[in-house]
């Protein structure tokens, strides 16, 4: 196959790649044709005079062509040179025309492709608008637009609500044209725990077309748009905040609080690079008696299965109305419900609620057994470390068993219950019952109701948090400021939380190595931080040789990297030659 070097259109080709860069990096749908074309016309030996010719090539249709006819008009432009015709005819010599009889036939023209109809929003749609509002920043920005950012931006250019639906008996608002813009591949969305949305190529060709039938330059219409959403000036403004940090997020009559600056470089030996940069922010504050503090329970805590709200009735009979939803970690937290359920959309965050620093996960003994079997209960505690939440309960109902089943899983049950209150530093209450935890739970609620409804929240803004700086972050700010609390919203926190809301390489690693028995949270990290990715993993056991030596080499691998550790972090040589028969050939 031919290489770049010698491409008979290496001009073309050129700019083939770098679509194909841009597709990949926006994780576009369009990659797959992108790629077809660029293959096509790598391996293609002839010279092409005019992108038109390019629609006899796998990949190529008339709008690649079209936008490869722009770019050589402007190349051409650029450096003096006279632009080629376009020919009459696509048909080359020489090129897929075997059937062709050169001294009797002429070459006839190719079919014309059926064109399709460009998609333009309606006026003053939630598409329309949507669309408008993200050219607000323009085609060259690299960060998109959050939600709250974008329907800030597009609400003007609707004619519908992007928050509230038009018929109260439906629950759709003029956001739900955002699933359209997605499925046609007109915007492209990035990030979490916070999406953020920008313009690919094929919508900014729309968003062109919509201003040219306003009949607005682009200048013309931000200036409009800048107008549209630039609110009344008073007549003695405050002078402006500097350009380099958001404004301030506070509640009427409350004093400014300092700006927070987090710019140190924190190591964390749970992440994969030695270091990160912290964001710089300011607070979201939530002033006392603005929020009432709630219980929130997981759907799926259940009595028996035929007793499913007992837990729930319970509790608001002693007077704690627990809020139900299927919660993405632990049985039991605690939220601060803002008044106003549109505080938080409009300073920078989102939803009405805010995670407070408890959280429980609750054991039946029987339960706790099975977890302890199956691995459920090292993967659990591993995932509550990783939520960055400073208090955790495990409540264990201490319920009847059968003896001999006990018995057989006694020391198991103690030992992990042991690891639980000192390795991992959770709080560990036992009950009797399920009626003794929905008495405790009511009393929690009472004292942590007492403990925040007085004092004022620190938030923060979720467009500051990624998956790499959060746990970093939460740890610096208790560290230098540990009298003040900093939380995050529901959503932010739900994400964070989710087994594959923000699944990495790492964390696929990592779930890997632990469906091995015995390899613990702990033991996964270390292996982790010894080979990087699995491939690394793999092509260690690759070096150890072939034959018995090999073989000898590849059991005691993770043996000789860890066998000198302490604790849970250790591995023996028995685990050291289970893990090697699953990674390599042993």
């Amino acid at each position: 196959m031919a290489s770049e070097e010698t491409c008979a259109n290496p001009l073309l080709l050129g700019w083939v790649k770098e679509w194909v860069d841009v597709a990949r990096e926006r994780n576009s749908k369009g990659i797959t044709t992108y790629k077809h074309a660029y293959n096509a016309l790598k391996a293609c030996p002839i010279t092409f005079n005019h992108p038109s010719q390019l629609q006899q090539l796998k990949g190529f249709g008339p709008k690649l062509c079209d936008r490869l006819t722009e770019q050589l008009q402007k190349h051409c432009q650029e450096n003096g040179l006279p632009m080629p015709k376009r020919p009459r005819q696509w048909r080359i010599p020489g090129l897929n025309n075997e059937n062709e009889d050169d001294d009797d036939l002429q070459p006839r023209p190719a079919k014309k492709p059926r064109k399709q109809k460009a998609y333009v929003p309606t006026l003053r749609s939630g598409a329309y608008a949507l669309i408008l509002g993200l050219t607000t920043i323009g085609e060259e920005a690299h960060v998109g637009m959050t939600k709250v950012q974008l329907v800030d931006a597009a609400q003007p250019h609707c004619d519908a609500s992007f928050t509230a639906p038009s018929d109260p008996n439906r629950f759709y608002t003029a956001w739900n044209s955002m699933k359209t813009l997605l499925e046609k591949d007109l915007v492209y969305e990035r990030g979490r725990p916070l999406r953020r949305y920008a313009l690919s190529d094929e919508g900014w060709e729309v968003a062109r077309r919509i201003q040219k039938t306003a009949d607005l330059t682009p200048s013309e219409l931000a200036a409009q748009q800048r107008r549209e959403l630039q609110p009344e000036v008073p007549a003695n403004p405050p002078p402006p905040l500097p350009l380099d940090r958001p404004p301030s997020v506070e509640m009427e009559g409350v004093e400014q609080l300092p700006q927070s600056t987090y710019a140190d470089v924190v190591s964390n030996g749970d992440l994969t690079p030695d270091s990160l940069d912290l964001p710089t922010f300011r607070p979201i504050r939530l002033a006392p008696g603005t929020f009432t503090v709630h219980l929130v329970l997981d759907r799926r805590e259940i009595r028996a299965k035929t007793d499913r709200d007992y837990m729930q009735e319970e509790l608001t009979k002693k007077g704690v109305k627990p809020l139900m939803r299927a919660l993405e970690l632990g049985d039991a937290l605690w939220v601060a419900k803002c008044d106003d359920p549109h505080f938080l959309s409009r300073t920078g965050s989102e939803g009405d609620e805010i995670v407070l620093d408890w959280i429980v996960e609750r054991k039946r003994l029987d339960d706790l057994v099975s977890s302890i079997r199956d691995g459920r209960f090292h993967e659990q505690k591993f995932r509550l470390k990783r939520s960055g939440v400073k208090n955790v309960i495990y409540i264990v109902e201490e319920i009847a068993m059968d003896s001999m089943s006990f018995q057989k899983y006694e020391e198991s049950v103690q030992s992990a219950i042991a690891s639980t209150q000192v390795v991992n530093g959770y709080f560990l209450k036992k009950t009797q019952k399920m009626d003794d935890t929905i008495r405790y739970l009511t009393r929690m609620t009472m004292l942590l109701k007492k403990q925040y409804e007085n004092k004022p929240l620190l938030v923060i803004p979720t467009e500051v948090l990624t998956a790499r700086n959060y746990l970093p972050l939460i740890e610096h700010l208790r560290e230098k400021e540990p009298t003040l609390g900093h939380y995050v919203s529901y959503p932010a926190f739900a994400s964070m939380a989710s087994k594959s809301d923000i699944m990495t390489l790492r964390d696929v690693y990592l779930k890997m190595l632990m469906c091995t028995k015995q390899v613990t949270g702990e033991r996964a990290i270390e292996i982790q931080k010894r080979w990087k990715t699995p491939y690394e993993f793999v092509k260690q056991y690759e070096k150890c040789g072939v034959g018995e030596e090999g073989k000898r080499k590849r059991q005691d691998l993770v043996f000789a990297q860890m066998g000198n550790l302490v604790g849970r972090k250790r591995a023996a040589r028995t685990l050291s030659h289970k893990i090697a028969e699953v990674w390599s050939d042993v």
